[in-house]
C-alpha cells in the first residue's frame, strides 16, 4: 500500500513539473510504467527463503529508475538503470554486478507486467537462447520478478523467481 501511494504522489509531482516546466523531459506518463517497482523491498525466492533486499528509486531528475540489490548470499550485489527510450519506444535496462557481470534487456510494458528480455545469443552447443524478465504487479503490494532463459528448440529454465514484499 505505501508503494501505491509513494507511486500516486511521484505521478502527481511529475504531472505538477509537467505544468510548471514544460521542458521537463520525462514528466509524462511512459517514463512512470516502471513506477509499481519503486521502494525498499525484502525479496523472497519461491521458497520463500529470503533472496535478498532491494531498493529502487528515480534519479536523474525522474529519468533513471535505479535498483540497488543486495544478495542474502554474502558477497553479491548489482545495480541496474532502467530508463524509457524514446528512440526506440521502449524500455531498457543495463544491469552491472560486482562480479563483473552484465546483462542489456529491452522491451515494454503489457498490462500489469513489464517485459524486458536480451537480444538473442548462441550458446557454446550452438543453440539460440535469450533470457526474458518479466516483473508484475500483484496489485496488493507486492511485485513478482520472474527470470527466464529461453533456449529456442528446447525448454524455458527459471532462474530466478521472486516476490518483492515491502520493507516493514
Amino acid at each position: 500500500m505505501i508503494n501505491r501511494t509513494l507511486t500516486l504522489i511521484l505521478t502527481l509531482f511529475c504531472s505538477f513539473l509537467t505544468a510548471q516546466n514544460p521542458s521537463c523531459n520525462c514528466c509524462n506518463e511512459k517514463y512512470s510504467e516502471f513506477d509499481f517497482w519503486m521502494g525498499s523491498w525484502e525479496v523472497f525466492k519461491s521458497d520463500g527463503t529470503i533472496a535478498g533486499e532491494n531498493t529502487i528509486e528515480k534519479i536523474q531528475e525522474g529519468c533513471v529508475l535505479q535498483e540497488n540489490w543486495i544478495s542474502a548470499t554474502p558477497g553479491y550485489t548489482g545495480t541496474s538503470n532502467n530508463f524509457y527510450n524514446n528512440e526506440t519506444n521502449q524500455w531498457e535496462q543495463i544491469w552491472i554486478d560486482n562480479q563483473g557481470q552484465s546483462l542489456h534487456l529491452t522491451g515494454n510494458k503489457v498490462g500489469d507486467q513489464m517485459i524486458l528480455q536480451t537480444a538473442k545469443k548462441t550458446n557454446t552447443e550452438g543453440q539460440t537462447f535469450y533470457h526474458r524478465i518479466t516483473w508484475t504487479d500483484n496489485g496488493d503490494g507486492t511485485v513478482r520478478q520472474l527470470w527466464e532463459t529461453i533456449t529456442e528448440g528446447k525448454d524455458v529454465t527459471v532462474a530466478f523467481d521472486g516476490l518483492y514484499k515491502p520493507k516493514s
